[in-house]
């Protein structure tokens, strides 16, 4: 049975139209070939997936280019309907190639970097090469994966950025059936493969490790979902253990527009906390949504001289390498980036294979880290 082959890449494409657009006009050795901005129009395509459809077009002496001139029919190029495909030879032709792959995501903190790491590893055992992109903002990324395809690339692993939606761009790929694997976030409204931390069973674990330890007034702090899958799914997953043990879910002790200026000062009193930490007394444990707010909320309650865990006990989300450094050293869920990296090359390699497989979604698990932010009141 014939090997399925994914779509070729569009610059392939573009350059196999070029050379049919030369035969169609029987142009002779010589003659002007359209411009960049010229092909860009009668394709719909980009000016940049013109230019490396004339580029490859050079490379394989059908046509010569000459600065400030333009582009012409090269001298030696015979044409005729039986020359070759292009991109019908793309396949065979990479196959000779080392593979290369790109990680892209968003900034730098101690979690990407674990996952670069592990990434980075993975592709090593897969006889790839690793190419690493940071986006600046979410132009930007849409930028660098139209550029990365465009020059080829086997496949990419995209760390979005804070997205409601999946990005068109990420939706024009998956439409051509380009490898592409999504890690730590999910986009409902379309089928496409990823690779994600099970947030919702994360936080029902953390729920139930304070439950489980005699506290039953548990609140909870996040900011603003703004469609972001993982907060949205964190907070399910408290609210789901405190039905599942018959406690009520209180939205006094709820807070889920924590304004993300306590990043600002993470170790200095943040009024919006402090507020939430004094109106609800009876309040003996909380579950914050990340690492980053559970910090802020450990450095509030010391300032109002409430003692963590004696009278709040406090867990966090993620494991940054700064939750084993606080005056009193983290509980959290480790998101292990091991695995996460681990499967998203194998995924990524599986759609390189050209596998027909529908998208797949891989849940990675959490793992409770304890330390010293949580009182066991059973004691």
């Amino acid at each position: 049975m014939e090997e399925p082959h994914r779509k070729p890449l569009l610059y392939l494409q573009t350059a196999d139209l070029v050379m049919e657009e030369i035969r169609n006009r029987k142009l002779q050795p010589h003659d002007p070939v359209p411009s960049e901005g010229e092909l860009a129009k009668l394709y719909s395509v980009s000016r940049m997936t013109a230019k490396l459809a004339l580029q490859i077009l050079e490379k394989q002496g059908i046509v010569y280019r000459l600065a400030r001139r333009g582009t012409f029919v090269s001298g030696d190029y015979l044409g005729g309907p039986g020359k070759e495909s292009l991109s019908g030879n793309v396949t065979t032709d990479k196959k000779l190639m080392k593979r290369k792959i790109a990680l892209l995501f968003p900034n730098m903190d101690d979690y990407v970097a674990r996952i670069i790491a592990s990434v980075e590893q993975e592709a090593r055992k897969s006889g790839c090469q690793l190419l690493i992109r940071i986006t600046t903002d979410k132009e930007d990324e849409s930028f660098c994966l139209q550029e990365l395809y465009e020059e080829g690339l086997d496949g990419i692993i995209l760390f979005p950025r804070g997205r409601t939606r999946c990005s068109e761009k990420v939706l024009e790929l998956n439409l051509l059936n380009y490898p592409l694997v999504i890690i730590d976030r999910i986009f409902r409204e379309v089928n496409i493969d990823c690779v994600y931390h099970d947030h919702y069973q994360g936080a029902y674990n953390l729920t139930e490790y304070l439950i489980n330890r005699g506290h039953r007034e548990i609140g909870y702090i996040s900011m603003p979902f703004d469609g972001v899958t993982s907060r949205e799914d964190r907070y399910k997953g408290y609210v789901q253990a405190m039905l599942d043990y018959a406690l009520p879910v209180n939205g006094r002790n709820i807070c889920l527009d924590c304004a993300e200026d306590y990043m600002l000062n993470l170790n200095g009193a943040n009024l919006q906390l402090k507020d939430f930490i004094q109106s609800n007394p009876a309040m003996t444990a909380v579950v914050c949504a990340d690492d980053y707010i559970a910090t802020s909320c450990l450095y509030t309650a010391l300032s109002i001289h409430k003692q963590v865990p004696e009278e709040l006990s406090i867990i966090g989300f993620s494991d940054i390498q700064l939750a084993s450094l606080l005056p009193v050293p983290l509980t959290t869920a480790r998101q292990t980036t091991e695995k996460l990296g681990q499967a998203a090359v194998n995924l990524l390699g599986k759609r390189m294979e050209n596998s027909r497989e529908g998208a797949l979604s891989i849940k990675v698990n959490t793992t409770i880290i304890e330390r010293s932010s949580v009182r066991n009141l059973n004691q």
